[in-house]
């Protein structure tokens, strides 16, 4: 390790939409690091409750953008870039929350080649509570060049925008972020791109908190298949940036790139059967998406218990007649709409292929 990481720069970004009763927490959050070199930015994207009453509150302890019209996560996202000027830059939603040593603790592990780092979340209820881990324990962060990954199915095993690092040298390349593409979902951009100019560094311990509740874009379980038509769509644009950057570095992307991934395909199985009238693909069928979907889980990084699962799970969603089909979707990709005896089974297996 070089003695000048206890001097790197480090810019933190709250991105900002009508959470005022989160954003103390946020704020006080980045400010509180044990790291002496961090710049806190705070967008606003035009937020209708009392978030500026909260960001005027910091005074110049922070650094405050309020946009005047509402543009999504990709415009925030651009807005404090624009505004920042650290080596090491992090993005936090502005529903979760950074531990003291988050920064500090990731700077340790950060090497001159490091594109993007992350690290393991606390999963919260609205009380703060810890209710898991996100990613799980059992799901491998995939580490170092991952443009392999990324060249034959479009996705490597990541995280969410607030277990994220990334470095400037890297952002500079990729950002901005488009706006119109990743309105919400930015993270989905910024994970795809930056590691094709740098290498990935993965840390087990939790840096964070990732806090679930009713509003997040992330939890909407009555909206399935308005959900997994989103993230199908969210995919193809995510695969459109990395056809178009990969060019610039000498990289070439599967075409098949999406019917490889099983998180893909799980979700575009999701939007065909639960909502086929505004499914994205009108070529797409059940059975040929689970077979796919089953080829794929036995590629996985993953233990050979949970791929052979994964892939009888499509098996089963391709076959079973469809109101049943939709049913094990539903307990597979929603959490909360499981029968209490399928959630036993399921932390049983959990800690049985941990």
């Amino acid at each position: 390790m070089h003695s000048i990481r206890d001097h790197l720069p480090v810019s933190i970004i709250i991105a900002n939409y009508n959470y005022a009763r989160f954003l103390n927490r946020a704020i006080d959050s980045a400010l509180d690091q044990d790291y002496a070199t961090v710049e806190v930015i705070v967008v606003d994207d035009a937020s209708t409750d009392g978030s500026a009453e909260v960001i005027a509150s910091y005074g110049g302890r922070i650094k405050a953008c309020l946009r005047e019209e509402n543009g999504g996560h990709a415009a925030a996202f651009n807005t404090g870039f624009a505004a920042s000027r650290g080596a090491i830059v992090l993005f936090l939603d502005a529903d979760d929350y950074l531990y003291p040593a988050a920064v500090s603790e990731l700077l340790a592990q950060w090497s001159d080649d490091t594109a993007q780092m992350q690290f393991r979340l606390h999963l919260v209820d609205e009380d703060l509570r810890v209710k898991d881990i996100f990613p799980p324990l059992e799901v491998p962060f995939d580490s170092g060049d991952v443009t392999p990954q990324l060249a034959r199915r479009a996705r490597y095993q990541t995280t969410v925008t607030s277990g994220l690092a990334f470095a400037r040298s890297a952002l500079d390349v990729i950002m901005p972020v488009p706006e119109t593409e990743f309105r919400q979902g930015a993270d989905g951009y910024l994970v795809t791109l930056a590691p094709l100019y740098g290498k990935v560094t993965s840390l087990e311990a939790c840096l964070g908190a990732y806090r679930m509740h009713g509003s997040n874009h992330s939890v909407f379980a009555e909206k399935l298949g308005q959900r997994a038509r989103w993230r199908v769509e969210h995919d193809f644009h995510r695969l459109h940036a990395l056809n178009e950057q990969a060019a610039d570095v000498g990289l070439s992307v599967s075409p098949k790139a999406n019917l490889r991934d099983p998180v893909h395909l799980e979700e575009r199985l999701a939007s065909l059967c639960v909502d086929g009238g505004r499914h994205p693909v009108a070529a797409d069928s059940r059975l040929g998406l689970a077979a796919h979907g089953a080829v794929a889980s036995m590629q996985m990084n993953v233990s050979l218990r949970r791929r052979a699962m994964l892939a009888a799970w499509f098996v089963s969603v391709g076959l079973l007649p469809r109101r049943m089909a939709q049913a094990v979707l539903s307990w597979k990709l929603v959490a909360s709409s499981r029968p209490a005896f399928l959630t036993r089974i399921s932390r049983t297996i959990r800690h049985a292929m941990g």
